[in-house]
C-alpha cells in the first residue's frame, strides 16, 4: 500500500474516505434572530446583506461552485468574498494573496485561526468554502451541499431581478437523486481515484467515475443541460469537475480512460457552461494546476507544475441547438 496524501481519511482497504463537514449552521429566512444577533434556538442564522464573508480557493472544486452559484444569482455585493493562496502548508489555507497577509475583514493570516476560534478542539482538515459571519469571526457553515442551495432558497429578498432558479422545487426529487449520484461517483470519486493507495481501491473508483460519465453522457445527448432546457445548481455540481478534468484529474489522480476533450458530448457542454457568465470568469486553471500539483506531496513529489493543456478549446464555437 502506498503512502496516504490524507492518512486520517483513508480506510484500511485503502479507500478515499472524505471528513464530514464539521460545521453545519445555516442562514435562513426563517431565523427568529433580529439583526446583528447570532442563531436563534433552532440554530438558524439571520439574513443580513453585508454580514456574511464566503471564502474560497479559486483552486477548490467545492468552493468554487458556491461562487458561481452566488455570482449567477446576483449576491455579488451581499457577500463578500474572501480568496486564500492556492498553496497551502501543514497550516492550511493561507490568505497570502492579500496585501499584509491578512484577510483585509477577518484579520486572520490563515483559515485555520477562524476555524479554531469557532471550535477550539477542531483537530480535522481545514476546508474550503466557509462563511463567516463577520460581526464575531466565527464560522456559520462549512457544508458545501447545503450552502448553496440555501444561497438559491434562503437569498431570495436579495438576489437580483430576473435570477435563475437553480433549484426549481417541482425538479427537486430529481436533482437530489442526480447530484447525489454526481457527487458519488464524480465530484468525490476523481478524488476516491486520486488518493487511493490500493489498486483495487483506485479501480473500483475509475470503473464508477466513467461510468458515471457515461452515463451523464448519454442523458446529455438529448438535452441542452442535465434538467433540460434550463440551468440548475446540478450543471454547476457538474461544471466544477469537468473544468478541472484534463488540467489535473486525467493526469494527477489518474483518471485517463479519456480526456474531457475526447467526450464530445460533455466537452461541448462543459464548454457551453464555460461560456455562460458566471462560469468561465470564475476559473484559474494556474491556481487549480499549482494547488494540486503542488500540495499533494504524496502524489507529486517533485512538485512540477505542467505546463499544459491547451487552454484554447475552451472557447471554441459551440454546435447551435
Amino acid at each position: 500500500m502506498t503512502v496516504a496524501q490524507f492518512s486520517q481519511e483513508t480506510s484500511g482497504r485503502g479507500e478515499f474516505v472524505r471528513q464530514a463537514n464539521r460545521f453545519t449552521g445555516r442562514v435562513s429566512a426563517a431565523s427568529t434572530s433580529r439583526p446583528g444577533e447570532g442563531p436563534d434556538d433552532q440554530g438558524r442564522w439571520p439574513v443580513e446583506p453585508g454580514r456574511y464573508r464566503l471564502i474560497w480557493s479559486r483552486a477548490c472544486p467545492w468552493a468554487h461552485r458556491a461562487v458561481i452559484v452566488r455570482r449567477l444569482l446576483g449576491l455579488d455585493d451581499v457577500i463578500s468574498l474572501g480568496t486564500v493562496d492556492p498553496i497551502r502548508d501543514e497550516r492550511g489555507w493561507r490568505f497570502t494573496l492579500d496585501s499584509d497577509g491578512r484577510d483585509p475583514v477577518l484579520g486572520a493570516e490563515f483559515l485555520a485561526e477562524v476555524y479554531r476560534a469557532t471550535d477550539s478542539e477542531y483537530a480535522g482538515r481545514v476546508t474550503v468554502p466557509a462563511l463567516v459571519d463577520t460581526l464575531t469571526g466565527r464560522v456559520v457553515t462549512n457544508d458545501y451541499p447545503q450552502l448553496t442551495l440555501d444561497f438559491s432558497t434562503e437569498w431570495t429578498a436579495f438576489q437580483a431581478e430576473g435570477a435563475p432558479d437553480l433549484y426549481p422545487e417541482p425538479l427537486r426529487p430529481e436533482m437530489d437523486e442526480l447530484m447525489s449520484e454526481i457527487f458519488t461517483d464524480v465530484n468525490n470519486g476523481v478524488y476516491k481515484c486520486g488518493f487511493a493507495t490500493s489498486q483495487e481501491a483506485y479501480e473500483t473508483a475509475y470503473r464508477g467515475l466513467f461510468a458515471r460519465l457515461d452515463a451523464l453522457s448519454d442523458r446529455l445527448a438529448t438535452r441542452r443541460y442535465l434538467m433540460g432546457d434550463a440551468l440548475t445548481e446540478a450543471d454547476v455540481r457538474l461544471f466544477t469537475t469537468l473544468v478541472r478534468f484534463d488540467a489535473v484529474y486525467h493526469n494527477h489522480f489518474k483518471c485517463n480512460r479519456n480526456k474531457l476533450t475526447e467526450m464530445p458530448v460533455l466537452w461541448e457542454y462543459a464548454r457551453r457552461l464555460f461560456q455562460t457568465p458566471g462560469f468561465g470568469e470564475t476559473v484559474d486553471f494556474d491556481h487549480i494546476k499549482r494547488h494540486y500539483y503542488g500540495t499533494h506531496d504524496a502524489i507529486n513529489p517533485s512538485g512540477i507544475v505542467p505546463a499544459g493543456p491547451d487552454l484554447r478549446g475552451w472557447m471554441l464555437p459551440l454546435a447551435d441547438r
